[in-house]
C-alpha cells in the first residue's frame, strides 16, 4: 500500500511548511490527484486518518481535486479523454500516446495559523 508512504510525505511537506511560516498547525490542504497517478482513493483516505494523528494536519479540512486524464495520438494527433495509461486511441487504435493529464500527485496549496 504505497498510498501510506505517499499521505506521510504530505504530512512532512504540511510540517515543513508550518515550520517556515513560524505556524502551528494546518487549517486546510488542496491536493491534486491524476486519474493516472495510479492512486486507490480508498486506500489514501484509510491511511490518511492513521497518519495524520497527532500532526499538523489533525484538524485540517482536506480538499482533494481530482484530475481527468487526458492524452494525444503521437501517429494521428487527436486529443482524447484517457483513463487508463495503456488506453488505445480512439480514431486509430495506437497505444503511443503522449500524456496531456492525468498523472498530477501534489500538495495544490495549505492554509496555516
Amino acid at each position: 500500500m504505497h498510498e501510506l508512504s505517499i499521505v506521510l510525505g504530505i504530512v512532512d511537506i504540511a510540517a515543513s511548511t508550518v515550520q517556515k511560516a513560524n505556524a502551528h498547525k494546518v487549517d486546510r490542504i488542496e491536493l491534486e490527484i491524476g486519474e493516472l497517478a495510479g492512486i486507490e482513493t480508498d486506500a489514501l483516505l484509510f491511511a490518511w486518518d492513521t497518519a495524520i494523528k497527532n500532526t499538523v494536519l489533525a484538524r485540517a479540512k482536506r480538499d482533494i481535486h481530482y484530475v481527468p486524464g487526458k492524452a494525444r495520438c503521437l501517429d494521428c494527433g487527436e486529443l482524447f479523454d484517457m483513463h487508463q495509461l495503456y488506453d488505445p486511441c480512439p480514431k486509430c487504435n495506437n497505444y503511443l500516446n503522449e500524456i496531456i493529464q492525468g498523472r498530477e500527485l501534489k500538495v495544490k496549496a495549505l492554509t496555516v495559523s
